[in-house]
């Protein structure tokens, strides 16, 4: 047997006649994944360069609150995450009633879920800024209340809205989501424009235009949802009753990939606080570097998300060697985009330092440690973290969460560490240490891929 046979996936037993997601099909889900992440990402910065209008102590505030935010919104993502792989599997078996069924228990599962943090959150979320924050200035704090009171409220509709929007992809409708992503977005650039500089209602203004934008992305979707002309249809939401061995199949695949997402939240919390000590210039050219990093893997992650849909559908029919193609084409696009994007990112990137008004050192040490990531990430990023995303979607979320885990302390986490605090090293130490978690990553996963126990997990 060939190696491609053996490690990558056996052509011979795949229809190519008669693939689940011929070539049209697989495009349309894929450009709007890629679309919402690019523009999701784009409308972000946009965000923040609205608040910080407002003033340093607003911005600081409103960054510091989204670190806690963040935690919370991988939670959710999380069973997103379960929602797309168990009801893609279902579908691939042409079982409709079935995919309803654990869509309900989704539904179920995150209203409480949301309801409970939201709860907590707003009772205690004095204590937990002061615990988290607490040597950070009066008025620093006082904004931070404000911010993290308001966006509290919004939880359950943003955890509704990502349950809904990984249902519709689990049907392959991506296409959807990112319209009203979309529309959510410019809605609350809108609205801090009308709240923060008509109404001078600063932090709150900004907290008020992300909970009615997340409002609206709740009710449309589900409103969508409701349509009978489609597999997953979810209505009658008070006759839906809790079915205990359903939600221990969905928190069996979330609770390890929300472990997964907190794991690397908390690794970058932790790497912060090591950049905290550098000089201003190093800080605001590590700020600048991070959010164009981001951009450059948009279009994997994009891809990626596609992948557990696609994936999901191929193995619940039963076809395994189809998984695989999947795994490995979606994989190459994703190094394709990847590598597209971070030569576009490098090329713009002193434009941007510029336009961003950085000083001539940070500039400089910006444009270094684009070079570096622009040298190394088309070589190990795609492999470290695409194909992962078809393991989870045949179930091996366990490897995954493990896995990340601990190459994400033992390598980014303290080599990052004592790089800046025992060696001295400027802010490159963050990338030298990210680049040794990518190739281990890639390494591990691509082993793990080969290897095949992935495709032996049952979720269904």
């Amino acid at each position: 047997m060939s190696f491609k046979s053996r490690c990558l996936y056996d052509k011979s037993q795949i229809d190519t006649e008669n693939l689940l997601f011929p070539g049209r099909e697989l495009w349309v889900l894929l450009v709007p994944l890629v679309i919402e992440q690019l523009l999701n990402s784009c409308m972000g910065v946009a965000d923040t360069m609205m608040v910080s209008r407002v003033g340093e102590e607003a911005i600081s505030a409103v960054s510091n609150v989204d670190q806690i935010n963040i935690l919370i919104i991988q939670v959710f993502s999380a069973l997103a995450t379960g929602a797309v792989i168990i009801c893609s599997q279902y579908l691939g078996r042409k079982d409709n009633e079935n995919s309803n069924k654990a869509a309900g228990q989704v539904v179920l599962t995150v209203l409480f879920l949301s309801l409970f943090l939201t709860v907590v959150c707003l009772v205690f979320r004095k204590p937990i800024l002061r615990l988290i924050y607490g040597n950070v200035d009066a008025g620093v704090m006082r904004n931070s209340e404000t911010y993290f009171f308001i966006t509290a409220l919004s939880f359950p509709f943003l955890a509704l809205f990502s349950a809904g929007s990984a249902f519709l992809r689990a049907c392959g409708n991506s296409k959807y989501p990112m319209k009203i992503s979309v529309i959510s977005n410019f809605l609350n650039i809108a609205g801090n424009a009308v709240l923060i500089f008509g109404f001078k209602m600063g932090v709150a203004g900004a907290a008020i235009s992300t909970l009615f934008s997340r409002v609206f992305c709740m009710l449309v979707i589900y409103i969508s949802l409701r349509k009978p002309a489609q597999p997953i249809v979810i209505k009658n939401y008070f006759r839906i009753k809790p079915r205990l061995a359903l939600i221990g199949t969905i928190l069996a695949i979330g609770i390890p990939s929300g472990i997964e997402n907190g794991m690397f939240q908390f690794g970058k919390l932790a790497i912060q606080s090591s950049v905290a000590t550098l000089s201003t210039e190093e800080m605001a050219a590590q700020a600048m570097t991070i959010m164009l990093e981001g951009l450059t893997g948009m279009v994997g992650v994009g891809i990626g998300i596609a992948m557990m849909t696609v994936v999901g559908h191929a193995i619940g029919a039963g076809r395994l060697e189809e998984a695989k193609y999947y795994i490995v084409k979606l994989t190459l696009f994703a190094e394709i985009g990847v590598t597209l994007s971070s030569l576009v990112i490098f090329a713009a990137t002193p434009l941007i330092t510029f336009l961003g008004g950085m000083s001539d050192a940070s500039s400089r040490l910006c444009f270094e440690m684009m070079l570096a990531i622009t040298l190394v990430k088309p070589f190990v990023w795609t492999l470290a973290f695409v194909p992962a995303y078809g393991i989870r979607a045949a179930g091996d979320v366990r490897f995954s969460m493990i896995t990340s885990s601990v190459i994400m302390w033992v390598l980014r986490v303290a080599l990052c560490i004592y790089l800046i605090r025992v060696r001295g090293f400027g802010p490159i130490a963050v990338w030298i240490a990210m680049f040794a978690d990518w190739t281990a990553r890639a390494v591990v996963f691509t082993l793990r891929y080969a290897g095949g126990k992935w495709s032996r997990h049952k979720v269904i």
